[in-house]
C-alpha cells in the first residue's frame, strides 16, 4: 500500500502540479519586478515633470517681469509709473491705440489652480510669486538676474521682480524686500 501511494504522488498528476507551482511562483515574481518598474517609472516621470513646471514657472515669471518693465518703461514723459493690476498689463489703454505688455495672465506652474501672488509696493505691482510651498529641485545655476533663487526652500521664494531706477533688491531668498526711496512703504505681498 505504501508504493502504490507513493507511486501515486510521483506519477503524471504530481508533475503537472509542481510545474503549475514553478509557474505560480515565476508569474508572481514576474509581477513584482513589473510593480517595482512601474514604481520606477512613476517616480522618474514626477521628476521629469517637476522640472518642466520650474522651467515654466521661471519663463512665465520672466514674462511678467518683463511686462511690468515693459509698462514702466512706456510711461510717457520723466515721471514713470509701475501698473496697479494685471489688466493693465494686458490692456494698456493709457495711449490711443492701446498696447498689450502681457500676452495672457498666466497661471502658477507650480500651482495650476491658482494665480501668483502678486507683489506690490505703494499699491503698485512691481513683481509675482508662486504660491508652492513645495521645495525646488532646481538649487543653482540660475540666470544673473534670478541669483538668489539659489538655495530656496520652497517656489514662493523665487519672486520676479522688476526693481525700477531708485528700488534695491536686497535680503536672502527667504526675506526678499524692495527698499524704496525716501517718503515710500515697505513692499508688502498682497493676495
Amino acid at each position: 500500500m505504501a508504493t502504490a501511494a507513493s507511486s501515486l504522488r510521483s506519477g503524471p498528476g504530481a508533475t503537472a502540479r509542481g510545474q503549475r507551482g514553478v509557474i505560480l511562483i515565476a508569474l508572481l515574481l514576474m509581477l513584482v519586478l513589473v510593480g517595482v518598474g512601474a514604481l520606477a517609472a512613476a517616480e522618474i516621470w514626477s521628476t521629469t515633470l517637476k522640472r518642466e513646471r520650474e522651467v515654466e514657472l521661471l519663463w512665465v515669471g520672466e514674462q511678467y517681469r518683463h511686462a511690468i518693465e515693459s509698462y514702466w518703461k512706456a510711461t510717457p514723459g520723466r515721471r514713470k509709473q509701475l501698473p496697479s493690476t494685471i489688466d493693465q498689463l494686458l490692456l494698456d489703454d493709457r495711449f490711443p491705440n492701446p498696447v498689450m505688455h502681457l500676452r495672457a495672465a498666466y497661471p502658477d506652474p507650480m500651482a495650476p489652480d491658482t494665480d501668483f501672488e502678486l507683489i506690490r509696493m505703494n499699491n503698485a505691482l512691481v513683481g509675482v510669486r508662486s504660491t508652492s510651498k513645495d521645495k525646488p529641485m532646481k538649487q543653482a545655476n540660475f540666470p544673473l538676474r534670478y541669483r538668489q533663487f539659489a538655495g530656496a526652500e520652497d517656489y514662493s521664494q523665487w519672486q520676479f521682480i522688476f526693481a525700477a531706477p531708485g528700488m534695491v533688491v536686497t535680503g536672502a531668498p527667504a526675506a526678499q524686500n524692495l527698499q524704496p526711496g525716501p517718503g515710500a512703504t515697505p513692499l508688502s505681498p498682497l493676495h
